[in-house]
């Protein structure tokens, strides 16, 4: 027999207590060793939670003012949420983030600019509240509804001049508000592309605040001295100081040259986007209309890091796409008898413009980069964000997440680099264009998010 088959005499096999003691000890070893690796990776996970946390802001979907009660419709405006657009951020690999714009009370980030351009009027003695005074403004919709809302609880009376083919949602609206509207057929260009007033309404607007104070045939017409191009007109005793302050004056706003419209957003804006991104912005994009935002937001935040990137977002036949890329500051789709509208010829409105504005002039030196959005472009985005993220935005929205897709794939970012755009206004004031199918239909814009399905999985 095989000596490992042999039992030796002295061996004597362990007992039942003995074993039970030797498993008993194997399990308590294991138990500890694997309590030991957990209590290891929680710590670890927490102290990771710490460290990022000492980068980062108290999260809070809004900030909370001390007083914790607003006086009046004007404490509801900025300090809007920054919201991330799901669907694109999954699908590029970056952070896209959106300023929910359309939940100041006037419904749109013109709030922040005619609130602005109010205050900073009564802060120079141009306006008084409560004299029976008068802005006037020329808008396609928008600020005169931010301007209404504002007017309403300051004790102004309100006249809008705006373009005959705006939205109708957007004539309703001022009307709900008391506002008086005035509406005129814009004026396009020449053959040769030369821009002779691509804002008649504007004119119209200066010229009604000019015609305010001579409604006082009793008295004597007054200009009081504005900066920019503003107008200001009353009537009185010009000898009597007095006289003239609590006389009703006629102020015209001039959203496009007026410096309040970009200060709202270099002072308001721009700071809150830094704040609730912990200054981690990689790129800044928005369209523009008056230019207020891009140049405010886009100055603000390259003081802050002037790697940042500042793009525009550019609707068919607006000029600023070819302005920043090639200098010059037309579009060959403007052209006359080329064009489906007589304003710009796109069916996106409150962005897009053929002239250099005094609030252009100020980002023209820190844009970067642009981009051209199609009509079909900004239709699809639209639709598809509903689809796929349920928010239910406007044309200029749609125009600037769009443009935010084409930037991440200019730049190749895909490793979480964060862009902000402005979310302008909601859909509700586009019922009759923009989001009208058979509007759609008639203008030959077809209404395919697969569009942006494929963008999203473009190479």
């Amino acid at each position: 027999m095989s000596w490992w088959l042999t039992t030796p005499s002295w061996y004597k096999p362990p007992s039942q207590s003995s074993l039970r003691y030797l498993f008993y000890g194997i399990m308590l070893g294991f138990s500890f060793s694997l309590t030991s690796t957990s209590l290891a990776l929680f710590f670890q996970a927490r102290r990771r939670q710490r460290l990022a946390a000492k980068d980062q802001f108290e999260p809070r979907p809004i900030e909370l003012r001390s007083d914790e009660v607003l006086k009046g419709v004007t404490g509801l405006i900025g300090n809007t949420p920054l919201i991330r657009i799901n669907s694109l951020s999954n699908a590029l690999g970056v952070e896209i983030l959106g300023k929910a714009e359309f939940l100041n009370p006037g419904g749109s980030v013109k709030d922040r600019v005619a609130l602005r351009m109010i205050d900073d009027a009564e802060t120079v003695g141009l306006l008084h509240p409560y004299t029976g005074s008068r802005i006037f403004e020329g808008t396609v919709g928008s600020t005169g509804i931010s301007i209404a809302t504002i007017a309403r609880a300051r004790g102004y009376d309100v006249t809008i001049i705006m373009p005959d083919d705006v939205a109708d949602e957007k004539e309703k609206a001022l009307h709900a508000l008391g506002a008086d509207i005035e509406r005129v057929r814009p004026a396009s260009i020449n053959h040769a592309g030369r821009n002779f007033d691509s804002k008649p309404y504007q004119n119209v607007a200066r010229q009604r605040a000019l015609e305010f104070g001579r409604d006082f045939s009793s008295d004597r017409l007054h200009l009081v001295q504005a900066p920019s191009s503003m107008v200001v007109s009353t009537s009185g005793d010009e000898e009597n100081s007095d006289d003239l302050m609590n006389k009703p004056r006629g102020f015209f706003a001039d959203q496009f040259e007026n410096r309040s419209n970009h200060d709202a957003h270099y002072d308001g804006t721009g700071p809150e986007i830094w704040r609730q991104t912990n200054g981690s912005v990689n790129a800044f994009v928005s369209g523009a209309g008056t230019g207020g935002t891009v140049a405010g937001v886009g100055r603000f935040l390259k003081s802050m890091n002037e790697q940042i990137i500042v793009a525009i977002s550019d609707p068919e036949g607006s000029g600023l796409y070819n302005k920043i890329k090639y200098g010059v500051m037309f579009d060959s789709k403007e052209s006359e008898g080329t064009k489906r509208r007589h304003q710009v010829d796109t069916v996106v409105e409150g962005i897009g413009i053929n002239r250099l504005t005094d609030n252009i002039s100020l980002a023209l030196p820190i844009v970067d980069d642009a981009f051209r959005i199609t009509d079909v472009e900004a239709v699809a985005m639209s639709r598809y964000l509903v689809q796929h993220d349920g928010l239910f935005l406007g044309s200029s929205s749609a125009c600037n997440l769009l443009a935010c897709i084409k930037l991440a794939r200019k730049m190749e970012w895909k490793e979480g680099q964060t862009i902000v755009t402005i979310l302008c206004d909601s859909g509700n004031r586009h019922y009759s264009k923009f989001w009208n199918d058979e509007y759609l239909e008639k203008a030959g814009i077809p209404i395919d998010p697969e569009l942006v399905t494929q963008l999203l999985s473009s190479s």
